[in-house]
This record gives C-alpha cells, sequence and structure tokens, in this order.
C-alpha cells in the first residue's frame, strides 16, 4: 500500500510562518527606520502563533488517519496469516460438534432434525389452529421416536421406514395443504383436497402412536419376563406369596433352571 505524505507539523507550520511574513514585510517596512522593524517582528511573530495555533486540529487528523492506517493494515496482515495457515477466528456462531451415536443411529437424528425444522416452519405458515395442532403432535411423536433410536439401537430398522417414507410423506400432505389454503378461495378440487388431507392427519397420528408403542414391545416382555422370574424365585425362598404375580412356564423353567446351576457349581 503506498504510504500517503505527511503534512508539516505545527512548529514547522509556525516557523514556515514567521520567515515568510518576516521576508514580506521587511520589503515594505525595513526603510521605515526603527517603526518598521518592529512591525516586521510584531506581523511575523503574530503569524507564526496563528499557524501554529491552526495546525491543531490538522495534527489531531493525521494522528486519528494513521491509526486508521495501522489498524488497516494489522486487519490486512491477521487475514493473511488466517489464509495461509488455513484457520478461521473463533465466533459464538460457531456451533459445537454434534455427539455422535454410531453410524446407524446419527442419520435417523440428523434426518429427524431435518423434519421438526421444516414441520415447524409449516407451523407457523398455516394459520388453522385445528391443523397447528396436529402438526405439534406428529412433531412430538416424530421427536420420542428419534430419542428412541438413541436407548435401543436395535429398533433403528423399524424406525428407518417412519423417517423414510411414513414422515416425508406426511409433510408433503401439509406442504400440499399449506399452499392450497393459502388461496383464500372456495373450490371443489381445493376444498375436497384439503378435507382429505385433514383427514389423514388424524390416521397418521394414531398410526405413529402406535409405532412409537410398538418399539418398547421388546422391554414389555423383558419387564414381564423379569417380574415373573423374580417372584418365583421370591416364592421358593418363602419372601412373597406365590399368588402375588403371574408366573408362566417359561418363567418357572427358567429359575428351575438357574437353580440347578448354581446346585451343580456347589456340587
Amino acid at each position: 500500500m503506498r504510504k500517503k505524505k505527511r503534512p508539516l507539523s505545527r512548529n514547522m507550520r509556525a516557523l514556515a510562518a514567521f520567515l515568510v511574513s518576516a521576508a514580506v514585510m521587511s520589503v515594505f517596512f525595513l526603510r521605515s527606520g526603527f517603526a518598521g522593524y518592529v512591525a516586521t517582528a510584531a506581523v511575523s511573530v503574530l503569524s507564526g502563533i496563528i499557524a501554529w495555533a491552526s495546525g491543531k486540529n490538522d495534527d489531531q487528523r493525521t494522528d486519528e488517519t494513521d491509526l486508521e492506517e495501522k489498524a488497516t493494515v494489522n486487519a490486512a496482515g491477521t487475514k493473511r496469516t488466517s489464509e495461509r495457515v488455513g484457520s478461521k477466528p473463533n465466533t459464538d456462531s460457531v456451533k459445537k460438534k454434534q455427539k455422535s451415536y454410531g453410524e446407524k443411529v446419527d442419520p435417523i437424528l440428523k434426518e429427524s432434525e431435518t423434519a421438526l425444522k421444516e414441520m415447524g416452519r409449516l407451523y407457523r405458515s398455516i394459520d388453522n389452529p385445528e391443523i397447528r395442532s396436529k402438526i405439534n403432535d406428529i412433531m412430538l411423536v416424530t421427536d420420542k421416536i428419534a430419542k428412541d433410536a438413541i436407548e435401543d439401537p436395535s429398533d433403528v430398522p423399524q424406525i428407518k421406514k417412519f423417517f423414510r417414507y411414513y414422515l416425508p410423506t406426511t409433510i408433503k400432505l401439509l406442504h400440499a395443504y399449506d399452499r392450497m389454503s393459502s388461496q383464500e378461495i372456495s373450490g371443489e378440487n381445493i376444498d375436497k383436497s384439503i378435507d382429505n388431507i385433514n383427514e389423514m392427519l388424524d390416521v397418521a397420528i394414531e398410526a405413529y402412536k402406535k409405532r412409537l408403542d410398538s418399539l418398547f414391545e421388546n422391554q414389555a416382555l423383558d419387564i414381564e419376563t423379569d417380574i415373573d422370574v423374580m417372584n418365583q424365585m421370591l416364592a421358593r425362598e418363602g419372601l412373597a406369596g406365590g399368588n402375588d404375580f403371574h408366573v408362566n412356564q417359561a418363567a418357572d423353567a427358567a429359575v428351575q433352571q438357574s437353580s440347578a446351576a448354581v446346585a451343580q457349581q456347589k456340587g
């Protein structure tokens, strides 16, 4: 960057004004005797003082210009350094790296985040309170299904079908509803489509709730088995009545097998 020429300082301006005034005044007053010398000296000193005083603002502007130029140079140097090392300045807008739950679960969470954002946008765009309430229900179920993938990755195959077909189709229908309802006119095709979408949302909500419930089927069976086995063991030890819980044959066989294994180890 080409450096600008700096103006004269206040002292230099005062000295220059004094010398110029003295030279000019001497031409007219030096032949006038002592009075001429006094007039020349007075005018020259006064010119110097005026020049010195008027240079204050110029010096301040010069200092400010120098600071701006230094800041510009520093900023440019910092930018070149950042580009050279391939680094970026730290900002609050940089998002923290999202926690990974594995290569099977992460895609599910990403699809869930994208779907929830789009349904949130549709919720704000659609004015009908009834449809907005249904969108809210779908968003709640969607979030719970996505979280189940974290808690039980074995459910991922079932969850994939939900996120790859059912949910995208629902969002597609909501897009159609948003587009048609924004026309603000009544027509056979528009009214029929809006009614069909409204009814389909009810069906979808119930189906998605059943899907969420089905994801807990394995856990429910495990819980039931654990309760049956514990009840049988407590009954054998005389710690609980045998009729407190229903004990099926599979649970009884499991207890007998476990007891036999313990007895064999002791023998």
